[in-house]
């Protein structure tokens, strides 16, 4: 083993004493420095010297239990190793210490300890000598045997590795490049191993006896691999690589660890995450993009921020449903049943519903329309959407967009900022699950707009059938086809919304409801829903129709049902106390004889309020004002038309249909024309046109007492009550001409007469749009006579039978006709003279 020539290390060595493993020779090895003896040695030694023989040192393996340690120097192991220190770091946190790289160079047997402070130094003999590396072979014999079988048992186990890492294959041409001497040290270091094995292998300074040592923790790393290869051929997706190779160092380079601890759980999931994106049957180009992303994870450590980030980003895309739909169910009756189960009237929307169902079953491959609900609020438009989700046999989802005004909460926030997200599209797409659901978009006439960019404009690629195949969220990145979503936006006006995203939506008009259809929903729907609510049931609470339909006129005047299940909600809850009051009356004890009298008195007094009611409770017109109060609407049409000067005109608002009071006053001034009300510019333009024609028509209907001018020595003042509430647009036209009619000629309009209409200087009526809304507000208000511009003629259609039934129409193309439908027996005019035809 001896040679008389080569490298000889220092008789005398500073010896190093550590408990972090067992330093071989050809190894290298991470020594963290904290005692006092060892700090010593590396200032006054390493930090200090200048010289190559400075840097080495000696490295005895420390035996004693590390908690049990203390200054005095421990017995020294006779076997060490000495080591170069190829590296030395310093850090004072958490307390002063230094890290030392060291390469193991050749063993040495301590002869004598020369001294302890400040360091410890012993004079040592030199065992295997440097050159062996480099030159000679293993004798032939036994020992040759030993040796080729070790060198094949280490090839055997670098086969089974992943030979595409660059680390397995640089140990694969090591093994052909060193000696066959050195392979136990180098091996035993590499596989896993215990201290107390490397300790043997290091101790084994005859050759022989190394390989004997060495061989069967060898052979051990070799049937554990197999083991986990064999395990893991049960999973054919699973990762090809067997173990994760980390890099230390090996003599003469760097030493590979193949301890399979460095397989840790995040080549797990990372594996289990590669199989998931190889799932997700993600269209070509998403597939790209992920791939590409899960390599770059595959190279990132986990420190680095956007490891994070990427593994998130990964994780999204593997949610999505690319390819997961539910099958509709395309039954026409049964779809009819369930929309006639689930809601009252609505018969526009159900029909649209019951077209796409048979254009389905006729076409598979139809693209998902995009329609727009708009009607006021409380009419059903958000539950009839839910009810289309479950006629379809499709994932339901709502998304608010009252009040955004961030582009980004449609189309998302792009990777390269903190706390990226997707928009609540894509977000909506991961929550159900399948690529075929029903998106509500509600309240889609109030999304804002700010620095951050338009939301409207973010929803036009959405909403759009030619573009939303590839709809690009700006976090994924990628396109996403959206055509096989149903969207059903819901808005209580189309004036707000941009015309562009309005031009991509099929737009269907959800008006209020009349009284018999609140009846027959409060009965259906509304009183069920209250009475299970607060836990009473048919048998204790009893509603007639007679009294919900004063409920309906009385205590609500909306399009919608939601003030109507809040006052039917009152009822049950006042019901419901008188309920809970008998039962505690019932279920108490009878009274003692001592105190019966006493008992009896009380409860003659709290009869009122104890005794337990008979059941059903039935409420009536009394009941009903005990509960709410007294009626909040009453019909105030008759009273407010008493005076010449008073009439009622019909307005559209976003809430419903709604009747209007005009009312004007004359009194002596300069021919002032005074506005009141909170007026638009519309409704000012109105009232000017409407005095113009009356001033150009005084004489034809006798107004001006024969003055020459209508207002001369006469100011009037027009006032549209509910002031605080701004009032706007053309069709209060005709009702202000009928009420300063009215006002100029001293003559009462019509109490039951409501109209609508927009005027020209010429005195022609033009039409107006909100007509169904209107002539049911005017049916609320039980107004009898409806005046409207003839060309409306066409919007009586939508109207139900029953309101039209009780309805007079009267249908006005001038001025003319509208004072005489107006006023009992017309309005007088002077004798027409005959028209005089131009003969140019």
């Amino acid at each position: 083993m001896s040679s008389n020539s080569g490298i000889q290390i220092p008789s005398r060595l500073p010896l190093l004493c550590t408990h972090d493993g067992v330093l071989l020779p050809g190894s290298t090895m991470r020594v963290s420095v904290d005692t006092a003896r060892n700090m010593q040695l590396v200032k006054s030694r390493l930090l200090k010297g200048t010289s190559l023989k400075s840097t080495i040192i000696g490295v005895i393996p420390n035996t004693r239990d590390p908690e049990h340690d203390s200054d005095e120097l421990p017995s020294l192991h006779s076997i060490g190793t000495a080591g170069l220190a190829v590296q030395v770091v310093g850090s004072n946190w958490p307390k002063p210490h230094y890290t030392l790289l060291i390469t193991g160079l050749c063993r040495f047997r301590v002869s004598q300890l020369l001294r302890e402070r400040p360091f410890p130094v012993a004079e040592v003999e030199q065992l295997d000598k440097l050159e062996q590396y480099t030159e000679g072979d293993p004798a032939d014999g036994e020992l040759g045997e030993l040796s080729q079988r070790f060198y094949q048992a280490a090839v055997q186990l670098v086969g089974m590795l992943d030979m595409s890492v660059p680390v397995v294959a640089k140990l694969r041409r090591l093994l052909d490049s060193l000696p066959k001497e050195t392979l136990p040290d180098v091996l035993a270091a590499m596989i896993r191993t215990s201290n107390k094995e490397k300790l043997q292998v290091l101790d084994a300074v005859d050759l022989e006896e190394r390989f004997k040592k060495a061989l069967p923790l060898l052979t051990r790393q070799i049937e554990g691999l197999k083991l986990l290869q064999k395990t893991r051929k049960l999973r054919p997706d699973d990762d090809k690589r067997v173990l994760s190779i980390r890099k230390g160092g090996v003599f003469p380079g760097r030493q590979f660890s193949l301890d399979e601890e460095a397989e840790d759980e995040d080549s797990d999931d990372t594996a289990l995450l590669e199989r998931k994106v190889k799932a997700a049957a993600m269209p070509e180009a998403a597939l790209r993009v992920c791939l590409k992303e899960l390599r770059r994870l595959k190279k990132m450590p986990q420190s680095m921020p956007e490891y994070a980030l990427t593994r998130n980003y990964l994780e999204m895309m593997v949610e999505l449903p690319w390819s997961k739909s539910t099958t509709d169910c395309l039954d026409i009756r049964a779809a009819r049943v369930l929309l006639d189960n689930d809601h009252y009237a609505m018969e526009k929307l159900k029909r649209r519903v019951l077209e796409y169902l048979a254009v389905r079953q006729l076409k598979s491959t139809l693209k998902g329309p995009i329609l727009c609900f708009v009607g006021p609020p409380g009419v059903g438009k958000t539950s009839v959407g839910r009810s289309i989700a479950r006629t379809l046999g499709r994932e339901f989802h709502r998304i608010a967009l009252g009040g955004v005004c961030d582009q980004s909460d449609i189309r998302g926030h792009r990777r390269t900022y903190v706390g990226s997200m997707p928009g609540r599209i894509i977000n909506g797409l991961k929550t159900v699950g399948v690529n075929n659901p029903v998106f509500l978009l509600d309240e889609v006439d109030k999304l804002g707009k700010s620095l951050q960019g338009d939301p409207a404009a973010a929803l036009l690629e959405v909403l759009d059938p030619e573009q939303n195949h590839s709809f690009t969220d700006h976090y994924l990145n990628v396109p996403f086809d959206l055509s096989q979503v149903l969207f059903i936006a819901t808005a209580n006006t189309t004036a707000s919304i941009p015309p562009a995203l309005l031009d991509r939506m099929e737009v269907l008009q959800v008006p209020g409801y009349t009284q018999e259809e609140k009846v027959e929903i409060a009965h259906r729907h509304l009183i069920p829903h209250q009475l299970e609510q607060h836990g009473l049931t048919p048998q204790q609470l009893q509603i007639p129709q007679d009294t919900t339909l004063e409920i309906i006129s009385k205590y609500t005047r909306e399009a919608g049902v939601r003030s109507l299940e809040r006052k039917i909600g009152a009822v049950c809850r006042a019901v419901a106390v008188k309920v809970a009051e008998g039962q505690k009356v019932t279920r108490s004890e009878a009274p003692t004889e001592q105190h019966a009298e006493q008992n009896t008195e009380s409860k003659v007094e709290d009869s009122g309020i104890a005794a337990p009611p008979e059941m059903p409770i039935v409420i009536d017109h009394i009941a009903l004002k005990d509960i709410l109060g007294p009626p909040l609407f009453e019909m105030e049409v008759s009273e407010r038309l008493t005076l010449p000067g008073v009439a009622i005109g019909l307005a559209w608002t976003p809430m419903g249909g709604e009747i209007m009071f005009v009312e004007a006053s004359r009194m002596e001034g300069e021919g002032q024309l005074t506005l009141t009300g909170q007026l638009g510019d519309v409704m000012k333009e109105s009232a000017h046109l409407a005095i113009s024609w009356l001033r150009s028509n005084a004489k034809t209907y006798l107004l001006n007492d024969g003055s020459a001018d209508l207002l001369e020595g006469t100011d009037i003042h027009l006032h549209f009550p509910a002031g605080a509430v701004t009032k706007d647009g053309p069709s209060a036209g005709v009702t202000i001409v009928t009420c300063l009619a009215s006002l100029l000629s001293g003559r009462l309009v019509r109490s039951d007469v409501a109209m609508t209409g927009e005027i020209t200087l010429r005195g022609l009526v033009l039409p107006v749009g909100g007509i169904k809304d209107k002539v049911l507000a005017a049916h609320r208000a039980n107004l009898k006579r409806i005046i409207i511009p003839k060309r409306n003629e066409k919007d009586l259609e939508e109207i139900p039978a029953n309101v039209r039934a009780d309805l007079d129409f009267v249908l006005a193309g001038t001025l003319d006709e509208v004072l005489n439908a107006a006023f009992d027996g017309g309005f007088p005019s002077a004798v027409n003279h005959p028209q005089v035809l131009s003969k140019l």
